[in-house]
């Protein structure tokens, strides 16, 4: 089978497309035939080894695990003597975190780790991607920013994989929704919920005189600071960006004023995390949470993939 590996920290160029042995599963674990995998931010981090404190969990000077990629959607090919919940020919999707990569034609998953069965009226396209973005962005509305119906909610990176799950989610749970994106990606935005939309090149939204109950950057190009007089009394910052300046400011700001939050989706146990995505799932079988897909790739095509998300295009933001 054929598989793409990441051996050393750099540019796109480090992907390689390699012909491995299909692997077989462990008595508690199921063979998917993957009929899509994602490629995102996230997996371009993960690539260029940044930020470097990062390197503490993926490898001091290589990734502990060579094989790229977290989500998936596919078909069960072959189960493990101890699994009850699969059979063979269960169309699935899910992720994979900090272990084997789902980049490649075929991986091995835990039966009892992030997997469920794909809704029938989504492709496989769609479902590969759900547990990367929608799972982190009702993650940090839901459980991190507390959202309430009402409230008043800005999306910077409102066009990306992460800010379009958002506007939707926040749409849903009530709130008033203003994306921020480019002008190319206004109509978009739009057609997925927001109540209002900002292009950046035209207006500065940190000078702007409306606030907001929650601020969730999804694209890491704004701070805390920068946004600061546009939350309101109590309101909340927050990124699955980290760095340095951000990990500052969570310890710095007010538990009981404006503050900064950050949490790493893919690092929460497997119970929380399925609690999360059985709540999606309904959304994504009723259509009222759709997947954006920007542009796909065969995997042969990898380090295109990658070049074209960090090239800024997929976002259309800059500071």
């Amino acid at each position: 089978m054929k598989s793409v590996f990441c051996t050393k920290y750099g540019s796109p160029k480090v992907l390689q497309v390699k012909e491995v042995n299909k692997p077989v599963p462990k008595p508690n674990e199921v063979l998917v035939k993957v009929y899509a995998a994602s490629v995102t931010a996230a997996d371009t981090m993960i690539r260029k080894g940044s930020p470097y404190f990062g390197r503490l969990f993926l490898g001091l000077l290589k990734p502990k695990n060579p094989v790229p990629g977290t989500g998936f959607s596919g078909e069960i090919e072959a189960i493990g003597e101890n699994v009850k919940q699969f059979i063979e020919g269960d169309q699935v999707f899910g992720e994979i975190v900090l272990s084997v990569g789902t980049n490649a034609e075929y991986v091995c998953i835990p039966a009892d780790g992030l997997i469920a069965k794909k809704p029938e009226n989504i492709s496989h396209h769609e479902a590969a991607p759900v547990c990367d973005g929608a799972l982190t962005s009702i993650n940090f509305l839901k459980e991190l920013a507390k959202i309430e119906k009402g409230q008043k909610v800005l999306i910077i990176g409102a066009s990306g994989s992460l800010g379009t799950t958002a506007v939707q989610l926040a749409k849903y749970f009530g709130a008033e929704v203003t994306g921020v994106c480019s002008a190319a990606n206004i109509g978009l935005v739009k057609s997925i919920g927001a109540d209002r939309v900002i292009d950046y090149t035209q207006d500065d939204f940190t000078k702007s005189d409306q606030t907001y109950d929650i601020v969730y950057d999804t694209v890491g190009k704004s701070s805390f600071s920068n946004c600061k007089n546009i939350l309101t009394k109590n309101g909340t910052y927050i990124s699955p960006v980290l760095d340095i300046p951000l990990l500052f400011q969570m310890l710095t700001s007010s538990k009981n004023g404006k503050k900064a939050q950050f949490d790493a989706t893919g690092l929460k146990s497997i119970p929380e995390l399925k609690v999360l995505l059985a709540e999606l799932l309904p959304l994504l079988e009723t259509r009222k949470l759709t997947t954006v897909i920007d542009k796909t790739y065969v995997l042969e095509e990898i380090a295109e993939a990658h070049q074209y998300i960090d090239s800024g295009l997929l976002f259309r933001y800059n500071e």
